[in-house]
């Protein structure tokens, strides 16, 4: 029988304490962020929403304003899920943090269950042809074998 270290981090032990969806705005990822609501709902777990912000070094050089369009979204996010979050307060309890991060998508997604201490991640299925040639950011989530991963349609 082996011992328990005290203080070390453990995902999902007594069920999961931070759940965290990606979401982008579109359908699939705002189903993903209800998926996980209804989660942590049960799970009396935390809902870690997380937007990544791309960085799109293309977009800069030809004078678009990229970051303020990324905050945009950002801040428009955070209002629809406080809204909905408002619409259902009274019937469900659901504890509820927003978080911004900087870069690809999936290199933001593995920061933030890693800074977050995720126990499980929920995204929507991409809704991006190009990603049966390269690859989507659920399987390539699903294939760093870190946290369980729950893909949305």
């Amino acid at each position: 029988m082996s011992e328990q270290q005290p203080g070390r981090f453990e995902r999902g032990t007594d069920g999961p304490k931070v759940i965290m969806a990606g979401v982008d705005g579109s359908a699939s990822s705002l189903r993903a962020a209800a998926y996980a609501a209804g989660l942590a709902r049960r799970q009396n777990a935390l809902l870690a929403l997380v937007y990544v912000q791309p960085v799109i070094p293309a977009g800069v050089a030809l004078g678009a304003p990229v970051t303020g369009t990324t905050e945009e979204i950002a801040e428009e996010l955070v209002a629809e899920i406080r809204t909905s979050a408002e619409r259902v307060k009274d019937l469900w309890r659901i504890r509820w943090e927003f978080h911004t991060f900087r870069g690809d998508a999936y290199a933001g997604l593995v920061q933030a269950a890693e800074e977050l201490t995720a126990d499980a991640v929920v995204v929507g299925a991409s809704e991006s042809a190009g990603h049966r040639f390269i690859g989507s950011v659920a399987v390539r989530l699903v294939k760093a074998g870190r946290w369980p991963v729950t893909v949305v349609p």
